[in-house]
């Protein structure tokens, strides 16, 4: 059960959690019509830290224009809006949801007169794969399910109804045993996980896909891309395979609830060592010196927030 805070922003206002609700007949319950971002605020020694959150606001906009939404507030409100929400109910470290829908008016495909309704919640979320697949790697599953490619939907908008997909993969994956699933495109090469990009290491070399596998561009994926050359990391974007992933000396996940997630198996298959990689864990911990602000060349990525005190809802 996603963890309950106190206070909600909806449409502008600030209200209590109970009371941020919908009617059964808002068309983005039975279409899937909203777009939405996942954001991560962290405890640091400069206060709260929201990483990169103009980015994720940019994109909200950008998913939101792919399917002729307009978002009835600014960049600058929903930015304010997510800072507010953040502070109202004093939390330290959170994970805020801005997400935007077709509201109540008609019921057709079509959202003709529909209004757009705009809530951003913030709520405490821990490792989104659990603790063990962080220390020891995650177990995960090539799906069935294949990810739609753009011929289908735009595959670079996150968008609500287009996490179907994503659903029936992960249910699959978790319903036999494994943490995770990786969903292949409609080429038969890698595409990503239910809900987090991927990457591969071998030879000390850093592999990952882009738009063309039919991914969405992960703001964790775009962070990690820039800072791997502060390692002595060279990447290379290319059309993964399955046999990429298997004969890898590291896989990893990564996006903003999954931070950086090793996997240590595919198919009951290990990976390199079977557990997690060192080159993985050391990439994890640079992104994690980033976001706490221990990191001052990438300091611009954080927007700090000073609470009124360090009393915080997290478990």
């Amino acid at each position: 059960m996603t963890d309950k805070a106190k206070y909600i922003w909806t449409n502008g206002s600030i209200v209590e959690w109970d009371k941020a609700v919908v009617h059964v007949m808002t068309h983005a319950i039975h279409y899937g019509s909203g777009v939405f971002e996942g954001i991560k605020g962290y405890n640091t020694d400069n206060g709260v830290s929201i990483f990169r959150l103009s980015d994720h606001i940019d994109r909200l906009f950008e998913s939101a224009a792919k399917y002729k939404m307009a978002i009835p507030y600014s960049h600058d409100e929903i930015f304010s809006a997510c800072i507010d929400v953040v502070k109202k109910n004093n939390f330290t470290d959170c994970y805020i949801r801005p997400v935007a829908f077709y509201g109540y008016d008609t019921l057709g495909v079509d959202p003709k007169n529909c209004p757009v309704d705009v809530s951003v919640a913030a709520f405490f979320w821990g490792a989104y794969l659990g603790e063990d697949a962080i220390n020891n790697g995650a177990k995960v599953k090539i799906s069935e399910w294949k990810r739609f490619n753009s011929s289908s939907f735009p595959v670079s908008a996150k968008a609500a109804g287009q996490y179907m997909n994503s659903m029936l993969a992960v249910q699959d994956a978790r319903a036999n045993g494994y943490d995770e699933a990786i969903l292949l495109n409609q080429d038969g090469n890698v595409a990503e996980g239910s809900g987090q990009n991927i990457f591969y290491i071998k030879d000390g070399k850093v592999y990952t896909n882009d738009k063309t596998a039919s991914i969405l561009m992960g703001i964790t994926r775009d962070s990690i891309l820039q800072f791997l050359p502060e390692l002595g990391l060279e990447s290379s974007i290319i059309d993964i395979s399955v046999d990429d992933l298997l004969n890898a000396d590291e896989v990893f996940f990564c996006g903003t609830a999954s931070e950086i997630t090793p996997v240590a198996e595919i198919n009951d298959l290990k990976i390199g060592s079977g557990f997690a990689g060192e080159l993985t864990l050391k990439l994890r911990k640079y992104y994690l010196d980033i976001v706490f602000g221990r990191n001052s060349l990438y300091s611009r990525w954080l927007t700090n927030i000073a609470l009124s005190s360090q009393t915080s809802l997290q478990k």
